[in-house]
C-alpha cells in the first residue's frame, strides 16, 4: 500500500491546456456519456464499451483500488479552459517498476494533440514514481494511436500475434498488437 502523501502528490497534475485528476464517483455519468459508451471511441480498446452508468462506476472502483496500491493510476483529462471532460489516461501498474499506459478521448477531442500531451505527461509521472519500464499495446489497425506513441517517444518493440482481446471489435478471438515501450535510465544507488 502506498504512502498517502506520495499518492496525493500525483492525484492532480496540470499542464498549460489540461488537468489530469483522479476519478471520483460523481464523474460516472460524464465518463459514460463523453467517451465510454461511444462505439467509435471504444473500438480499439481492451475493455468493453460501457452499457450503463454502473459500468462507469465499476471503472471508478477499479481505479480507486489501483490508486490505493500504487503511486498513480487512471486519470480523467479535462480542459483547463472549460473544465469539460475530454477523456482519460493513466497507468495499469503490474509491479512498482513496470506499468502499461492507456488513453482514450471523446471524438470531439480528437486531432488536437491531447493524446500526445497525455502520453508525455504519463511518461513524466512514470519517471517521478520510479518506473523502470512503461509500455503500451496498440491494435495493429489503430494507426492514430501508433502515431501518438511514436510522437511521444515510445519505440516500436514488435508485434504480438493473437495476443489481446478487443471486445468492441468482435474479431472472434485475440487480435494482433504492436508493443511500444520505453525504459527509464536506472540510477546507481550510493
Amino acid at each position: 500500500m502506498q504512502n498517502n502523501t506520495e499518492t496525493r502528490r500525483f492525484e492532480r497534475i496540470e499542464t498549460q491546456r489540461l488537468i489530469f485528476r483522479r476519478p471520483h464517483r460523481e464523474d460516472a455519468e460524464a465518463i459514460f456519456t463523453r467517451y465510454a459508451s461511444d462505439p467509435e471511441v471504444t473500438r480499439f480498446l481492451g475493455w468493453p464499451r460501457h452499457k450503463n452508468i454502473d459500468d462507469s462506476l465499476a471503472f471508478i472502483e477499479m481505479s480507486d483500488k489501483d490508486w490505493c496500491r500504487f503511486p498513480a493510476g487512471p486519470y480523467l483529462v479535462e480542459s483547463r479552459k472549460t473544465g469539460e471532460l475530454l477523456g482519460s489516461s493513466g497507468f495499469a501498474f503490474e509491479t512498482a517498476l513496470r506499468a502499461s499506459l492507456g488513453y482514450v478521448f471523446a471524438c470531439d477531442a480528437w486531432g488536437k494533440g491531447y493524446a500526445t500531451e497525455a502520453a508525455l505527461v504519463m511518461k513524466e509521472i512514470g519517471r517521478m514514481t520510479g518506473l523502470i519500464r512503461l509500455y503500451a499495446l496498440c491494435h495493429v489497425e489503430n494507426l492514430r494511436s501508433a502515431r501518438v506513441l511514436e510522437k511521444s517517444g515510445f519505440l516500436l518493440e514488435g508485434t504480438l500475434r493473437k495476443h489481446y482481446d478487443f471486445p468492441n471489435i468482435g474479431e472472434g478471438g485475440p487480435g494482433d498488437v504492436h508493443v511500444y515501450g520505453m525504459v527509464y535510465s536506472v540510477r546507481e544507488v550510493d
